[in-house]
Formats: C-alpha cells, sequence, structure tokens
C-alpha cells in the first residue's frame, strides 16, 4: 500500500498547494458558509460534517478520487501520492472531503497523513 498526503485548503487564502491531484469543490457542491449558522464553524462540527457528508456527489466524488490515488500508487514510481482538495474559505467543504477521503484510504491500507492547511484562518467575508 501507499503513502498517501491529504491537504484541504481554502482558494481565497493562498494557491493550491503542490499535489499529484487536486480536487476543487468550489462550484459544484454547496458551501455551508453560505448558512449564517454554520458560516463560523468548521469542520469539527457536527452540523458542518452533516451539512458536506448529505451534500449530493461527494461520496462518489471520495471514491472516484480513492481510485485515482489507487492509480498513481499502482505506478513504478515510488514516493507517497499527493492530494489537496480545496475549496472557497478551506474551513467546511474541504476538510470534511479530506477526512472521508483519509477515512476511505486508511481502511484500504495505505498510511495516510492530513493536513488542513486553512481552516483555522478566519472567515472569508464575501
Amino acid at each position: 500500500m501507499a503513502a498517501v498526503k491529504i491537504t484541504s485548503f481554502g482558494y481565497l487564502h493562498d494557491t493550491p498547494p503542490p499535489a499529484h491531484l487536486t480536487i476543487d469543490l468550489r462550484h459544484h457542491f454547496r458551501d455551508p458558509h453560505v448558512s449564517p449558522e454554520l458560516r463560523h464553524m468548521t469542520a469539527d462540527d457536527e452540523p458542518v460534517c452533516e451539512a458536506v457528508m448529505g451534500t449530493l456527489g461527494i461520496a462518489e466524488l471520495v471514491e472516484a478520487t480513492a481510485r485515482a490515488v489507487e492509480a498513481f500508487a499502482a505506478g513504478p514510481s515510488a514516493g507517497a501520492v499527493t492530494v489537496a482538495d480545496g475549496c472557497a474559505g478551506g474551513r467546511h467543504r474541504a476538510p470534511v472531503f479530506a477526512r472521508l477521503l483519509a477515512g476511505r484510504l486508511t481502511a484500504a491500507g495505505h498510511q495516510v497523513t492530513v493536513q488542513h492547511r486553512d481552516m483555522h484562518q478566519a472567515v472569508v467575508n464575501r
């Protein structure tokens, strides 16, 4: 099995980190930021997790991304497979997605590390 490094981030804070796969969650998945009751929460809060996990397409994207990681890992080159997943602010969708992906890959036997680059940044006013 492979070593996998996952970094969640917010596009509004800085450029995406370098990665083999970069997943952009901004345009196809509803942003919890638009809900005033969720805006100041993060992926550490259960209501945010429930909102993201309940979004149509998220489970399928986690599975498709896991298959892509496994394809990279099956290649002849050694080294960790890196995944970056981003949303607007990096506080809601991206860290929840990163944790879901990490869980799926860990269950498959991969050694996974997760970093949330922007989850604890201030809320972006937009």
